[in-house]
């Protein structure tokens, strides 16, 4: 059974993360540069909270990125590797679903052939 996508809030959550480990930030201080509260930064770190739009352009300045870059769902590693796996499965239950589209196809042919007339 595949797992299930990440949500917005993990995909939110995980680039936050990572954005503010590559510019080696610790939490307090990308709070302080963007003037919000270390409890509250550490909740959006979690998924827990949701940050509003205002909110959402605070931390990408003071990550020095835009903010939709903190959406993107292969932007961090744990990210990238979601999205392959969920390639590779969608891939796989294509090559399955055409595989059996064929395998009934060819059954019902050779069930019609069963039917047809013999030539004389």
């Amino acid at each position: 059974m595949p797992k299930k996508k990440a949500d917005i809030k993990e995909i939110l959550a995980a680039n936050l993360r990572e954005n503010r480990r590559k510019k080696g930030l610790t939490q307090e201080k990308l709070a302080e540069m963007a003037d919000i509260s270390l409890r509250y930064l550490a909740m959006l770190e979690l998924g827990n909270s949701f940050p509003s739009g205002e909110m959402l352009e605070k931390l990408a300045k003071a990550l020095d990125i835009q903010a939709f870059q903190l959406f993107n769902p292969t932007a961090t590693t744990e990210g990238a590797l979601l999205h392959l796996e969920q390639s590779i499965v969608i891939n796989i239950e294509k090559i399955i679903s055409d595989t059996v589209k064929q395998t009934v196809k060819e059954a019902f042919e050779d069930t019609i052939k069963c039917y047809e007339p013999k030539p004389k």
